[in-house]
């Protein structure tokens, strides 16, 4: 199984960024742990904070991929663009959200991309990446 994690913008500042809600922990950290976690799962992680190269990144993998785990950011929220890219792969896609969104700010109630998605994942730390694998292998 290939699966591919691509995180949007600030989570390149994970474990620094307000770690009240984000927690204390990189993501590099918590990737290198998930690959020792599941050997057998091939991995790949991409970041960026541009909405294009996401976009890009979702037309390279979505139609090779057994899986994307999107953690759009803030783009989640306002991203038409990122909706019709994962609509035109056919590689499915599960959102994921370190924090409870819905225990936010109500902008972030609601999600551009969730309706294009086979799942979402939100509230549970770094660890909603993990569920998302397990939701993957459930699926296989």
């Amino acid at each position: 199984m290939k699966l591919l994690i691509v995180n949007g913008p600030n989570l390149n500042l994970l474990g620094k960024r307000e770690p009240g809600i984000y927690g204390a922990r990189g993501f590099e950290d918590y990737y290198a742990e998930l690959k020792q976690r599941y050997p057998d799962i091939e991995f790949d992680y991409f970041q960026s904070n541009i909405e294009g190269e996401l976009i890009n990144k979702l037309h390279e993998a979505g139609f090779s991929w057994d899986g994307i785990i999107l953690n759009a950011g803030a783009y989640t929220h306002t991203s038409v663009a990122l909706q019709d890219a994962i609509r035109g792969i056919n590689t499915p896609v599960i959102e994921v959200h370190i924090s409870n969104v819905h225990q936010r700010e109500e902008f972030r109630h609601h999600s551009m991309i969730s309706c294009a998605c086979i799942g979402v994942i939100c509230g549970f730390g770094l660890d909603s990446y993990r569920l998302a694998v397990e939701a993957f292998l459930a699926k296989k």
